[in-house]
Order: C-alpha cells, then structure tokens, then sequence
C-alpha cells in the first residue's frame, strides 16, 4: 500500500468520524422539541431520527457537489482538476482534507460538551477553510465561485447561515400565533393531543430533510480526498460506496442521541408547548429542504434555533431564556473562526513533520488524543434520556445523573 492511500484511509476515517459527530451533534434539531413536550419519548425519537437521516442521505447530491466544490480551488476554468493540487500523490491536498477535518472534529466535540447548540457544518467549513489558507494562501478558498455570481464559501456557506435562521424564526413566530388565534376557545387537552401527532409528523420530516443536507457534506469532502489522491475524477457526482457509508455514519450517530444539546434546545430555550413544537419544526423543514434543492449548505442547528425562539415570540406570554440565545449566537459567530485555527494549527503541525505520512499520522494522533480527552471529560456529569427532561435551571443546566449511563 503506498503512502497516498495510507493517507487517504486516515482522511476517509476522520471523514465518517466527523459525521458521526454530525449526526450526535444535530439530532437536537429534529428530536429535541418533540421530547420536550412528550410528543415522542427520547429513545423512540433518536432511533427514528436516525432511520429517516439514513433515507434523507440518499435523496439529493446537491449539497455534496457544493461541498467538494466551494471550499478549495481545485478546478481550472475548463473544469478539470488543477494538477498542480495533484503532484506527489495528491499528499498535499490530502494533508489539507485532514487538517480541516479535525478542526471540525474537536469544534463538534467541545461544544457538545458544554451543551450549546453551535454548527456542524460551519465547523467543517471553518477547519477546511483554515487548512487551505495555511496550505494554499488565501487564493486557495474558492470565496466566490466563478466571479460571475454569489458562488463559492460567501454564497454557499455564509450568506444561508445569516438568512436562514431569520427566514426560519420569522416562519415560525407567524405560524405560532396563527396557531394559537385559530385554537382559541378549544380545549387544551384536545390542542395539546392533536399537535403532539403533528409533531411526530414535523420531527420526521426535519430528520429526513437533515439527511438530505449534513449527510452529504461528508460526502462531498470524501470526494475531494478522491479526487486529491486520483482515485475520482469527476467533479460532477458522487461514488455510491461514498452515499452509503456516509448515511449509515451520521445515523449511527444521530441515533447515539446528543443528549446534552436536546436538552439545551429542548429546555433551555423556550419552554415549548406542543403547538409551538409542530410550528417550529415544519418551519425549519421547510427552509433546509428549499435549502437542500438549491445546494445551500446551510446549518440545520442555526434554522432549528431560530425557528424554536420564533415559536417562542410568537406564542404571548412564552418565556424566552435570551441569555442562552446570545451564548448561542455568540458561539455561532466564533464557530468558523475557531474551527479554522484548529485546521490551520493541525496543517502545520503535519507540515513541519516534513507532510506526507509522517505528517497525516501525527495529525491523526492529535484527533485521537484531543477526542478522547473530551470524552472523558464528559463522564464527571454526564446527560442522557433519562435526565434530559430535568427542569431547567440557569445556574446548573445539567444534574449529576449515577456514573455508567450514557451521554
């Protein structure tokens, strides 16, 4: 086996290692209102979630053709790949991929750590990003397509992550109030019944919707590995072995469950009534599959959230925990910047190993290291579906659950 393929199975590894955190990271964002209000119990939601992300992963490839696409300049004007990206085996680009692929990696796991809802996919942008500038310079981020319109990391990836959460909160405040004047004068019990079936109903789509979008960036960034080490050439779509391994990954993860972003979302945001559930997730379905057909790779965490605080202003009297929003924004706005510092930092560690295989193991070992510290870190107070219902308290959000279960 030479030392581009060693490389290149490390990438494809550290790739499904992301997804999987993908997966964890974001069931929140289908399940977590659903068993907030009891509409689904926790074990039941993330095992269906996970199902429909599996399905979701094969429905579209638009997301993933941006993804391999709108980071690295890997074309020339004509479309073919730049050979210059490919000279020595495609090591160099490969050592990019990776690079990249821990900063979003290490982001994922530390902000699910803290239970704070950030964006998977801007982590995954953010450490591709950093490692490209490292290795590449500045000229080597695709920023804006071809010129000749909005394309590239600022179309693509920026502009959705401002539009969407607003575009979602605002679908959401209106269908809420329209909710609550249509039901005026009906029973609670009857309201609260009929939304929860809703629910089911909403949550499912989100999740199917989800896999339609976070699966394929997986898949796009395996892709770009391919074509960096030769073994793909073309631009244009996606190997089935990639669509495959890629929806079995973030649905192995997603039915792991998150517990502790369910619980910041599910709890620490709104306290959510069951018609404002069934209105906040068909908005955020809504908007990631329009999203999904156009080939935006938005963040599903940033439509969620703000469908859920819309949901939250449009139902008088809700109480909105606005503390928790602005920690949430606050780690929104960080996101990108802290995951490319990571990617960057990781680039350069390989690269002063001399790159090549000396460089991608060392960089490996690093994500191995920096994992597994966060993982036990996570067992002093850990969350799972047995607590993830807990009351919410501003000072404590998490209670100390026996040591052994899951989070």
């Amino acid at each position: 086996m030479t030392d581009t393929s060693v490389i290149l199975a490390l990438v494809v590894v550290a790739a499904l290692g992301f997804d999987f955190t993908n997966g964890f990271h974001d069931t929140a964002n289908a399940m977590a209102t659903s068993i907030a209000t009891g509409a689904l119990r926790p074990k039941v939601a993330v095992a269906l979630s996970g199902v429909l992300n599996l399905v979701g992963a094969f429905l579209s490839v638009e997301v993933a053709l941006t993804v391999t696409n709108a980071v690295v300049k890997i074309q020339n004007s004509n479309g073919t790949p730049k050979p210059e990206l490919l000279a020595d085996g495609g090591s160099a680009l490969l050592l990019i991929v990776l690079a990249g692929l821990v900063g979003g990696i290490v982001w994922n796991l530390l902000t699910w750590l803290i239970g704070l809802p950030s964006s998977s996919s801007h982590a995954l942008f953010g450490g591709l990003v950093g490692a490209t500038i490292a290795g590449l310079g500045w000229a080597g981020v695709n920023w804006t397509g071809d010129g000749s319109k909005l394309d590239g990391v600022v179309g693509k990836v920026m502009l959705p992550a401002v539009m969407s959460p607003v575009i979602a909160g605002v679908v959401a405040a209106a269908g809420t109030w329209l909710i609550y004047r249509v039901t005026v004068g009906v029973a609670q019990r009857f309201t609260d019944n009929g939304f929860r079936w809703g629910q089911i109903g909403s949550a499912s789509l989100i999740s199917l919707a989800h896999g339609t979008n976070d699966a394929q960036k997986t898949m796009g960034v395996i892709t770009l590995a391919l074509i960096a080490a030769g073994r793909w050439t073309d631009t244009g779509t996606i190997p089935f072995w990639v669509k495959a391994s890629c929806a079995v990954a973030i649905a192995l993860g997603t039915y792991l469950g998150g517990w502790r972003i369910i619980r910041t979302l599910g709890k620490g945001l709104v306290e959510i009534a069951p018609a404002q559930g069934m209105a906040a997730q068909s908005s955020s379905a809504v908007v990631i599959l329009a999203s999904s057909h156009l080939g935006f790779a938005l963040s599903t965490t940033h439509v969620a959230t703000g469908s859920i605080l819309g949901s939250g202003v449009g139902r008088s009297g809700a109480r909105v925990r606005w503390r928790v929003a602005g920690r949430m924004v606050a780690a929104w706005l960080i996101t990108l910047p802290a995951a490319a510092v990571v990617g960057a930092f990781t680039w350069w560690i390989g690269h002063l190993l001399g790159g090549g295989l000396a460089g991608a193991l060392a960089v490996f070992v690093i994500l191995v290291v920096a994992a597994s510290l966060i993982f036990l870190r996570s067992r002093r107070m850990p969350v799972d579906h047995e607590n993830v219902n807990d009351e919410w308290e501003d000072a404590r959000p998490v209670e100390r659950v026996p040591a052994g279960t899951a989070s």
